[in-house]
């Protein structure tokens, strides 16, 4: 391990325990660096997979299509209109003069429909797609590769605001206890035992559909995950003789709760937290899959399993979208073993 002086901050002895925890599960740190690898390709989806080019040189300038929309007749075209750079006589014009041009890996985008595929969509995989097209010309590498990066940004912004929420219920109905648990402990169960995923479709089917809208219907139940494991903390630390000499002092609740219970109930919470980023992405896959997730033409892993299903003579795609799920999720449940291994304080040392 390095240094922690070089690194520039003081690592606690606690802390330090924990990261060595986490390193010794070779399957859950490797899975760390795995999955951080790839979700970082998927942020750089618009470079790796799009249909307009990178960089362009052209009359001794250099343009990037990724980030600006250039007309046509910036490259001696005709109309004003974006330029579309698959097409030859564009190509040509910027060839003409003396130019080039860098294209993607993938020279398509979620949404770029081939209209040159010599047999019909859905095409098998070839050296032009290489994991074939789906039943609408687009490139299926493409969509897996915008997709993962959707399902990973919405399952961590839905566990990190359910998080917050249910964090904070948790803390209050176990501080105060009494009336207040009570009342909070008969709400949850109410709202628990309620059918949401037969809401979740009606409000989907009546709301349109969106990455917003579906994070908050989502919301709306997935924050009651974390308020019984916080709730638990807060009920067994609330009577620790430091909190009590606090509150004999005069220390505003607000402060106990943040400054002296919370830290011991974030172990808890974070041991969690990758199994919740687990169900956020499957909730996601599984309303795409019912046609009741994001819009239609998204990239969705949900809704290339639905056309696996619909087009079983084409098994590339129901393949594709289900390795891509098993490979994503299964680093997730990895790394939240090593992350529980990390916080429990039986592991020591020596084993």
């Amino acid at each position: 391990m390095a240094d922690a002086r070089v690194l520039g901050f003081k690592i606690s002895p606690l802390n330090r325990r924990r990261l060595d925890n986490f390193k010794r599960n070779r399957r859950g740190f490797w899975s760390l660096w795995v999955f951080l690898v790839l979700f970082g390709l998927s942020l750089l989806a618009d470079v790796i997979a799009n249909d307009k080019p990178v960089l362009i040189s052209y009359d001794g300038a250099l343009y990037m299509p990724i980030a600006t929309a250039y007309p046509e007749t910036t490259f001696g075209g005709d109309f004003p209109t974006e330029t579309d750079y698959r097409d030859p006589f564009v190509q040509d014009l910027i060839t003409e003069k003396g130019g080039w041009i860098i294209w993607p890996v993938i020279p398509y985008s979620f949404n770029t429909i081939d209209r040159e595929l010599s047999t019909p969509a859905p095409s098998s995989p070839d050296t032009r797609h290489w994991l074939g097209t789906d039943d609408q010309a687009r490139d299926v590498v493409a969509r897996v590769v915008h997709g993962f990066r959707i399902s990973v940004l919405f399952g961590l912004t839905l566990t990190l605001c359910a998080s917050v929420i249910g964090v904070a219920a948790g803390a209050i109905q176990g501080f105060y206890g009494g009336v207040v648990d009570l009342i909070f402990q008969r709400f949850i169960e109410i709202w628990g035992g309620m059918p949401f995923i037969y809401i979740l479709i009606i409000l989907s089917a009546l709301i349109v559909p969106g990455f917003w809208t579906l994070l908050l219907l989502l919301l709306l139940f997935q924050w009651t995950s974390l308020v019984g494991v916080v709730r638990a903390e807060f009920l067994r630390a609330r009577n620790y003789d430091y909190v009590r000499a606090a509150r004999a002092l005069g220390v505003s609740d607000g402060v106990i709760m943040w400054r002296h219970v919370l830290p011991n109930a974030m172990v808890a919470t974070l041991t969690f937290m990758p199994f919740i980023l687990n169900s956020s992405i499957t909730a996601l896959t599984g309303l795409d899959f019912l046609g009741f997730g994001l819009p239609p033409g998204s990239p969705s892993l949900g809704e290339l399993l639905n056309q696996g299903k619909q087009n079983l003579q084409a098994p590339w795609l129901g393949l594709t979208a289900f390795f891509t799920l098993a490979i994503m999720l299964s680093l997730l449940i990895f790394i939240g073993e090593a992350v529980r291994d990390a916080f429990d304080p039986r592991k020591t040392f020596g084993e």
